[in-house]
């Protein structure tokens, strides 16, 4: 059932690891006589044991010593370059899939951020080190267990049987190993994960932590997830370790049965010494494989899950369909009756909204909290789909335009602007990693942010990490302001531009607005304070969710203000009653 659902994902996980599946036959090639020279040690005993100390011949050990050293190296040098096969192979199957699952990622992300947008990348990873760890070459060792238990079943039936009783025992063991550790495995990772994001939160926000003398009780719900976490992890590596243990001496205590019981064969003389020896050594051999995957199961679960988590992902977000490349479009914007779900959500945010916004005007977008405003930022930058209705940019749809270029075409600031470690000039540039210069002073000119900038110590250079290092709220925002008008965009979506600004800023800001304008492009602000709205040509108020009233600017303020005064008119009225 779960295969069904994940097929589109699964599908594309075994496209990339059929990629390097001729590496797999080298491996597999590799294994097939690296697992053959393992029979080199007891051949080796078997021959001094029956033949050396028999003939008493320095000779026939010389040359045989000689013999063993040469197979050693041959088998030491094709471990070696297997396990650097598969190395590569987990690379290249990471690096197969590392951009689609960071894409993947972000934009789950941008709707909902849930366990498998947050641990998608670490889930490859999970993966990647399974595919390069010594326990997969285990997998490869295993086929050669009942080859192994045949060989000392040559030497004696009951060797034979002993070594089969002891794998099926081990088998059984790892049967039970897996049911076992798979609830407490998935246990740990999940309260580790929560106690990672609370840490995380905590550390984002330690400015504000420490402002409100939040730090012991942060510290204390820090310390009670980070409890929980280190009480299933103990539970769960409690649980492996018993079974890693058990099965460690089981099988030194079934080599040591193996040895006794090849005593006794030869005590009654159906069996050498030197068989005696060569059995208990391959029947090491033989277990081994299982014995290494039992101790290292907890990587194998992690990789299970990692690789279910990302089949679920790419099927859930599949990849975007190529789109035929629209010309620039013109600074239009029209809502036709839209209607918005916010993700995760069952009640709409938005309903039956509609508008025009033509080139060179600008909108206000007007409302109380939680009106909806900031849902119809997201909306119209394509961060969000709309459930019904459609906003359409210039004529065409806003998912005719991929998501790049969609933001090449609508610059946004968000309402709380976050930067990126690095320069400003990278951030002003998108992160791009070649800023162009001239486009980030005109974007910051626009902005009206260029003689800002050049007051900091380095001025385009200064480097700012993700919470704005020394940088004010309204230094950061005007830096975000630059940002979204780099690239030349055809239409600005400001939401609340002017609330971390004084005096100063906010003129800068509609100074900008205005120029923004006279080139014929548009401008959309949310906005809460009067002065935002100063360079509007239009206004759009929402309440509830729904459109209240839209129309120019002076007529929907004039109608505000009427409808104020008939309802204070009307509760008048009421108290005289």
């Amino acid at each position: 059932m779960q295969n069904d659902s994940f097929e589109k994902g699964l599908e594309e996980l075994r496209a990339a690891r059929r990629k390097n599946r001729p590496y797999f036959w080298f491996a597999g090639i590799f294994s097939f006589f690296v697992n053959m020279l393992m029979l080199t040690g007891p051949l080796y005993m078997l021959q001094v044991y029956d033949r050396v100390l028999g003939s008493r011949s320095e000779a026939t050990l010389i040359a045989l010593s000689v013999l063993v050293v040469f197979l050693y190296s041959m088998m030491g040098i094709l471990d070696y370059v297997r396990g650097r096969v598969m190395g590569r192979v987990a690379a290249r199957f990471q690096a197969a899939l590392d951009l689609r699952v960071f894409d993947a990622v972000l934009r789950r992300s941008t709707v909902q951020n849930d366990a498998l947008a947050r641990t998608g990348v670490r889930d490859l990873e999970s993966v990647q080190r399974f595919m390069s760890s010594p326990v997969l070459m285990s997998f490869f060792d295993m086929p050669w267990t009942p080859v192994f238990i045949l060989a000392i079943m040559v030497f004696h039936p009951w060797l034979g049987y002993l070594a089969l009783f002891g794998g099926a025992v081990l088998i059984f063991v790892t049967l039970i190993n897996q049911i076992m550790t798979r609830a407490p495995s998935l246990k740990s990772g999940m309260t580790s994960l929560t106690a990672e994001r609370t840490a995380e939160q905590i550390r984002s926000e330690a400015e504000l932590v420490t402002a409100l003398g939040m730090r012991n009780d942060a510290f204390l719900r820090w310390l009670t997830a980070r409890g929980e976490a280190l009480r299933a992890h103990i539970s769960a590596t409690d649980l492996t370790g018993t079974f890693s243990t058990t099965t460690k001496t089981f099988r030194m205590l079934l080599q040591s049965a193996m040895l006794g019981l090849g005593a006794y064969l030869v005590l009654q003389g159906e069996l050498t010494p030197g068989a005696m020896i060569a059995g208990s050594i391959l029947m090491g051999r033989a277990l081994a494989p299982i014995e290494l995957a039992i101790g290292q199961w907890p990587m194998v679960q992690q990789a299970r899950k990692g690789w279910n988590n990302l089949a679920q992902l790419l099927t859930e977000v599949p990849i975007e369909p190529a789109r035929t490349q629209l010309p620039r479009p013109a600074a239009k914007l029209e809502a036709q009756q839209v209607t918005v779900v916010p993700p995760g959500e069952q009640q709409a945010a938005l309903r039956m909204v509609s508008f025009a916004l033509s080139p060179g005007q600008a909108l206000g977008v007007i409302g109380p909290s939680g009106s909806g405003k900031s849902t119809l930022a997201r909306v119209v930058t394509g961060v969000w789909k709309p459930a019904g209705g459609k906003m359409r940019l210039d004529g065409a749809t806003l998912d005719q335009y991929g998501a790049d270029v969609l933001g090449q075409h609508i610059g946004y600031l968000p309402q709380r602007v976050t930067l990126f470690d690095g320069t400003i000039a990278e951030n002003i540039a998108r992160m791009s990693q070649q800023p162009d210069s001239q486009k980030v002073v005109e974007a910051a000119q626009k902005a009206d942010a260029h003689e800002m900038i050049l007051k900091l110590p380095q001025g385009y250079d200064t480097q700012v990490t993700a919470t704005g290092g020394r940088l004010s709220g309204g230094q950061m925002q005007r830096i975000g302001l630059a940002r979204a008008m780099y690239g030349d965009p055809v239409l600005l979506v400001l939401d609340e531009p002017n609330s971390n600004l004084d005096n100063e800023g906010s003129e800068a800001v509609n100074k900008a607005i205005k120029a923004f304008k006279a080139e014929g492009k548009s401008v959309m602000i949310m906005a809460h304070r009067p002065a935002a709205i100063k360079e509007c040509d239009l206004l759009l108020m929402l309440e509830g969710g729904n459109r209240v009233a839209f129309g120019p600017k002076e007529e929907v303020l004039k109608k505000m203000v009427q409808n104020h005064q008939q309802i204070q008119q009307s509760t008048g009225q009421g108290g005289v009653r």
